[in-house]
């Protein structure tokens, strides 16, 4: 029996992105209560060297439509990086549900096999479907949704587990 590769990351992402979201309009809320502005958050950092919370958010939302697309061959939107807001990082999230929704189950179960080449600069790295799945997109995924999580609770936004966990798909 072929692995449900559309459950292992249709289902996951989904959740993983709308749980983000809904930080993000606790951050935006939790803003307004303490009266400042909720765009000061996009800078946060974890340490110097790692990307501020804008770039998480971006990078989540690439990990899934970037696996969708590379499993499916179906073409991905390409985002150019640009938001600087909120309420843009908000419809990036939207438009990534949305690409990732579009996508049928049948272009991407039974895709165990398919070659995905990830190319970096310096190198690139070669995996098989379900390998490329488990072992680089979905944890890659859950790092920034983590990492995101971890900014703004640190910042003082009153989230927890359950927020992070968001709601079943």
């Amino acid at each position: 029996m072929a692995t449900e590769l559309y459950d292992l990351t249709v289902v996951p992402f989904t959740r993983g992105l709308r749980a983000l979201s809904a930080l993000l309009d606790k951050a935006v809320a939790h803003a307004a209560t303490q009266g400042v502005d909720p765009e000061t958050y996009l800078a946060l950092r974890v340490i110097d060297d790692m990307n501020p919370l804008i770039k998480q958010v971006q990078t989540a939302c690439d990990s899934p439509k970037l696996c969708i697309a590379r499993l499916s061959g179906i073409a991905a939107p390409v985002n150019d990086d640009s938001e600087a807001t909120i309420a843009e990082l908000q419809t990036r999230i939207a438009d990534t549900l949305g690409y990732i929704a579009s996508v049928p189950r049948e272009a991407i179960d039974g895709q165990e096999a398919r070659e995905v080449t990830l190319t970096f600069p310096g190198g690139e790295m070669k995996f098989l479907g379900q390998p490329y799945v488990t072992g680089f997109a979905i944890p890659n995924f859950y790092f920034h949704v983590t990492t995101a999580y971890i900014l703004l609770r640190g910042a003082g936004v009153p989230v927890g587990k359950r927020d992070y966990m968001g709601e079943r798909v």
